[in-house]
């Protein structure tokens, strides 16, 4: 099985458990854990009012919080060299741009399976993967 092993696996999460259980998936496609990257890509915040109370926060603390958080959700041995990302923007495209800056050779993604009406007006961060991707991509159906 050694031949279907992946040096440099990303894994985009949303925090569902379904997202969570794709990062399990990855660790069964590489030698190391060391060898998988978990991304999360946040909405860029929304042009506030002067004086609200959004408007401290900053693009860096986001990102800071959110490493976090993927690092304590992340924290069993199993996962112990596991690396996490977090950037900012549209997830489809942040997601491949991200994939070709590493160097990925595997994007394991989730899919909601929607179909239909969902699926036109929500659109498919996975489709968009699959579309644009710099490498393979393994989409695990919910």
């Amino acid at each position: 099985m050694a031949g279907w092993l992946r040096k440099n696996v990303l894994v985009p999460v949303d925090f569902s458990d379904h997202s969570n259980r794709a990062v399990d998936e990855a660790l069964q496609m590489v030698a190391s854990p060391a060898e998988v990257t978990v991304l999360h890509v946040l909405p860029e915040l929304s042009p506030l009012e002067p004086g609200e109370m959004w408007s401290t926060i900053t693009d860096e603390s986001r990102k800071e919080h959110v490493t976090n958080v993927l690092r304590e959700r992340f924290s069993d041995a199993k996962y112990e060299g596991v690396k996490f990302a977090v950037e900012i923007g549209s997830p489809g495209h942040q997601i491949t741009r991200y994939a070709k800056e590493m160097g990925a050779d595997t994007i394991v993604i989730p899919s909601r399976g929607h179909s239909g009406l969902a699926h036109l007006l929500l659109g498919s961060v996975a489709e968009r993967v699959i579309r644009h991707a710099p490498c393979a991509v393994v989409v695990l159906r919910s």
